[in-house]
């Protein structure tokens, strides 16, 4: 019995770290995503408000933020980690968004095959300027967010939030 206490206890803390880590991307990346519609409603001078925009990009921020996760489970980005941090960095928000890509690519096509349009016609009409525009923007958004996190690797998760979230903490980068 004890031993099934721990492992309730394991599985506990585990889904409250997933969690927080979830809630820390998916808050990060609304941010970006709201920022950017609310300047392409400026742009195309939409003056009524866009709550189904901005619960878009939320709905897509927690999408694209779970998508991180998950490939950060499966240890996607992981080959630059022993090198200087830019390399990491710019290593890992380049193969992110290219895997956001292939996902947004991937829903463009099954949204035109649910409106009705044959396989061909779906390919043909997938929007790859908008996909790769939208790359550029991820990809941007993703540099800092990876820095943050292998910052968060290398000091310990701990250290790091202290660093960020308390007064007067401030990590001695050679007392590692």
């Amino acid at each position: 019995m004890g031993a099934e206490a721990a492992q309730t206890t394991g599985l506990k803390q585990k889904a409250i770290h997933e969690f927080e880590e979830i809630v820390i991307v998916t808050v990060y990346l609304a941010f970006f995503f709201c920022a950017l519609a609310t300047y392409t409603m400026l742009l195309m001078r939409k003056t009524e408000l866009g709550y189904f925009t901005y619960g878009v990009a939320v709905i897509n921020a927690l999408v694209v933020g779970k998508v991180i996760l998950i490939g950060e489970a499966a240890g996607l980005g992981k080959k630059y980690e022993a090198k200087p941090l830019i390399y990491s960095c710019v290593y890992k928000a380049f193969v992110y968004t290219s895997l956001v890509l292939a996902f947004h690519f991937v829903e463009e096509i099954i949204k035109r095959l649910i409106q009705g349009e044959d396989i061909a016609g779906a390919f043909r009409d997938i929007p790859l300027n908008e996909l790769l525009a939208r790359s550029v923007i991820i990809f941007c958004t993703f540099i800092p967010l990876f820095a943050f996190r292998e910052l968060g690797r290398i000091w310990g998760p701990d250290k790091f939030r202290g660093m960020l979230l308390r007064t007067g903490v401030v990590p001695n980068p050679i007392e590692q």
